[in-house]
């Protein structure tokens, strides 16, 4: 059906516009908070007001409304949240029984009473007691009286109010909405010898609310927010993907979380995916980092990129958790995709481990050369580790090895970097394409 004629032509998404003077904050989980300032006129006494222009997935159970004319003046006493909206199935269903206008892709003008609309087909009984059905695919217009009533052309707040101050007031209006969240994204690019990048920050926003935010002033809030109760996800539809090269977010803590304020007003689309820039490219150390954690995998080494976010590395801003992709500059001077890792969300001086991918030319074996029990509760184990570097320059590779229950190494061990209570870590230099072989026996009482 290619057209419906009547009160309502075409249904397009909710706009708020500018004059309202929008804000928007926005949370990783698939939640928004709207706050709506807008001027209205309102009589004295008890009142209806309808409201609308609010997104499709609110919540109107957290509707918060303050006159900022006359905060004592104005009360409100009922709410109804009106989102039966208009749409071709739901005129169709409402007009059973009742007469329409259908017209077909030869020409034919067809009347008659509604009998059904479902399985492809529109059955009309005609004045003349006949039964026509249509294709559905055949029609090219449907005129309908009038609006049943119910049917809104967009989602609508119907407040009972009570106002003892006649006149113009300034209300502001919050509430929570579903179909709106955002992630970061970082793109890295290291240098010749792997020991600095350049990193670059963005913001992704989706937005799928059914509202369009005319520039609206967006905050962003990265960090957990506990909720009651999960919210719908919404459904998977096209977006449009747009660039914003600006300056980036303006940081800083609030409350338990961390809160990136743009510092100019935007427009956040419906069905819509925006890119924003979420701080200048900065300049970071890294350290490239051999790992081969052969209880987890037997054979490969993998290859990390770790730096640390602070200012003396070249950062220290709080990181929102996210994807980042690593780009290496070849000698042509094009960048070379490298891998990629997702970080969480992560404060100043905190360590970043990025995990790139394995290493080609360097090969584990890991052996568990001799297993003894010692009594029902007591093992000794002997492990051999061998690491096989065939690059054409020395590496230092860092061994994981995971231990349950208490434990102890016994007799000579290799170097150890890094110890806690259910793992250790030892650092093994293996001279370029040589073999070097590790070993160790522990204690082991579960």
């Amino acid at each position: 059906m290619k057209q419906i004629t009547g009160l309502l032509a075409v249904l397009t998404a909710t706009v708020i516009s500018a004059s309202a003077q929008v804000a928007i904050t926005v949370y990783n989980n698939n939640l928004a908070v709207v706050r709506d300032v807008r001027s209205i006129d309102l009589k004295a006494g008890e009142q209806l007001y309808r409201f609308t222009g609010v997104a499709a997935q609110i919540d109107p159970t957290s509707v918060h409304f303050k006159s900022l004319t006359a905060p004592d003046a104005v009360q409100l006493i009922e709410q109804n949240y009106e989102f039966d909206l208009v749409g071709t199935e739901r005129l169709l269903e409402r007009y059973l029984e009742q007469p329409i206008l259908v017209a077909t892709e030869k020409g034919d003008i067809l009347t008659g009473t509604l009998m059904n609309a479902g399985g492809g087909d529109v059955i009309l009984r005609t004045n003349d007691q006949k039964v026509l059905a249509v294709k559905s695919s055949s029609i090219t217009r449907i005129e309908f009286p009038k609006l049943p009533d119910g049917l809104v052309t967009q989602p609508t707040l119907v407040w009972l109010m009570q106002n003892k101050k006649a006149g113009r007031h300034d209300c502001e209006i919050s509430y929570l909405t579903g179909g709106v969240s955002w992630h970061a994204e970082y793109v890295a690019v290291t240098n010749a010898d792997d020991t600095q990048m350049d990193l670059s920050g963005w913001v992704s926003i989706e937005n799928r609310s059914g509202a369009t935010f005319r520039d609206a002033l967006l905050k962003l809030v990265a960090g957990d927010v506990n909720l009651v109760r999960p919210q719908q996800m919404p459904r998977v539809m096209k977006t449009a993907m747009m660039a914003d090269a600006a300056a980036g977010f303006e940081e800083k803590a609030f409350f338990e979380y961390h809160l990136y304020t743009l510092p100019r007003r935007t427009t956040l689309a419906d069905r819509q995916v925006k890119q924003l820039s979420l701080f200048p490219e900065a300049q970071a150390k890294i350290e490239k980092k051999f790992i081969y954690d052969g209880q987890r995998d037997p054979k490969n080494v993998s290859v990390s990129l770790q730096f640390k976010n602070s200012k003396e590395s070249g950062l220290g801003m709080p990181l929102p958790m996210g994807k980042v992709r690593v780009y290496k500059t070849d000698s042509d001077g094009s960048q070379e995709f490298i891998g990629e890792d997702r970080i969480d969300h992560t404060p100043r001086n905190e360590e970043v481990k990025l995990r790139i991918g394995n290493a080609f030319d360097i090969v584990g074996e890991r052996t568990v050369k001799k297993m003894e029990k010692l009594d029902q509760r007591v093992r000794r184990e002997t492990v051999e580790i061998k690491l096989r570097n065939h690059k054409d320059e020395p590496v230092v590779v860092h061994v994981l090895e995971r231990f349950w229950g208490d434990w102890e190494f016994i007799g000579k061990t290799p170097k150890i970097v890094k110890q806690d209570a259910n793992s250790v870590e030892f650092a093994v230099p293996v001279a370029k394409d040589q073999e070097a072989v590790v070993e160790y026996t522990v204690l082991i009482k579960s």
